[in-house]
């Protein structure tokens, strides 16, 4: 999958392709997140989970994935599959967990970038935001994650990618700190049998939009396409106002 080449034309915007996986455009540059993008039903289910439906549940729309770089937030198969190590190129922009890029390295990824601080690809810049995969013993068992804050060269809108996290201080003293324009949360409720939710709950949604700029943008994704997240789009719709929840290959509005 070769590389878009990058064009400050590009006006600002946010398409959901399924899942987490994201095209952000800013600053004339396009971020590719979290790339899922192997065939419906090409993997197992999540284990320990309360159905056994292989994933991803849906098929990959039929979305232009042209970019400028790659951010993965984490290693987690529903974040990076083999399809992705398959189609992106090898000397792609890819910007991970600091904790994470040697396995990328290892992988044959060649311009690996460290997210330890402010990141800059062409005319996007990207600063870590804190996350919490779950609560207590589980949340260490399934670190380490990252949030993003993305800025355009241009004062365009304010990004601000939660990660797969559930609603804790580090979300807080985020949207205080940042004020970002727009907020994307990875919903979904995923869950194991045992344990609360690894992801963000209809509650969670609620909290983010009620702590989120009152003009904010505020979207939930990472939802109705892998088995273990049992929070729907319609529940979601129905249980919290004022959040925007896109189906696959729609775009996120950003003013």
């Amino acid at each position: 999958m070769p590389p878009a080449p990058s064009s400050t034309d590009d006006a600002p915007s946010i398409r959901l392709v399924r899942h987490a996986t994201l095209l952000v455009s800013l600053g004339g540059t396009t971020l590719l997140v979290d790339p899922m993008l192997g065939d419906a039903g090409v993997d197992p289910p999540v284990q320990n989970t309360p159905n056994d439906r292989r994933n991803p549940l849906v098929d990959l729309p039929d979305v232009d994935l042209a970019h400028d770089a790659v951010l993965v937030t984490h290693r987690h198969n529903d974040h990076f599959d083999d399809a992705a190590r398959e189609r992106i190129e090898a000397d792609t922009p890819l910007v991970v967990h600091p904790d994470e890029a040697d396995a990328f390295r290892e992988e044959g990824f060649t311009d690996v970038r460290p997210l330890d601080g402010e990141v800059s690809v062409d005319g996007l810049t990207l600063s870590p935001t804190p996350a919490r995969h779950g609560h207590g013993d589980l949340a260490e068992a399934m670190a380490p994650v990252t949030g993003a804050l993305l800025r355009g060269s241009d004062d365009e809108s304010t990004v601000y990618l939660a990660g797969d996290t559930v609603w804790y201080e580090g979300v807080t003293d985020t949207l205080a700190t940042a004020a970002p324009d727009v907020v994307v949360v990875n919903a979904g409720a995923a869950q194991f049998v045992e344990g609360d939710p690894i992801t963000m709950d209809a509650e969670g949604v609620r909290r983010t939009r009620e702590a989120a700029p009152a003009d904010a943008t505020v979207a939930a994704v990472h939802l109705d396409a892998i088995n273990h997240c049992l929070l729907t789009r319609a529940d979601l719709r129905e249980r919290v106002d004022g959040v925007a929840v896109p189906d696959d290959a729609e775009s996120i509005r950003l003013d």
